[in-house]
């Protein structure tokens, strides 16, 4: 399949992708809670000093967040939208 191809079949309204990404932060959030707890009590009680000694905690957080926020989970969840679309207009006909 083309890319141009590919391209039209995954494309969805402005609106639409945007519930979407907030659909897939929602699942990261969900998904990397144990990782959040874990920056957050490292960062309580600090200022500046978060950078450096919390270094560990946000590296595994945000590895953790990008499994869940990419462009293929995106492509991937735009694909599942519009065959949800397409069945729903084909059962109207």
């Amino acid at each position: 399949m083309g890319y141009v191809q590919e391209a039209r079949e995954n494309h969805v309204k402005k609106k639409v992708e945007e519930a979407l990404r907030s659909k897939m932060k929602q699942k990261a959030l969900k998904e990397c809670d144990h990782y959040t707890s874990k920056y957050a009590q490292c960062a309580a009680g600090r200022t500046i000093s978060i950078v450096w000694q919390c270094r560990k905690q946000a590296k595994e957080l945000n590895d953790c967040l990008h499994q869940y926020t990419n462009d293929a989970v995106l492509e991937e969840m735009k694909r599942e939208y519009t065959l949800q679309e397409n069945e729903k207009g084909s059962a109207r006909v």
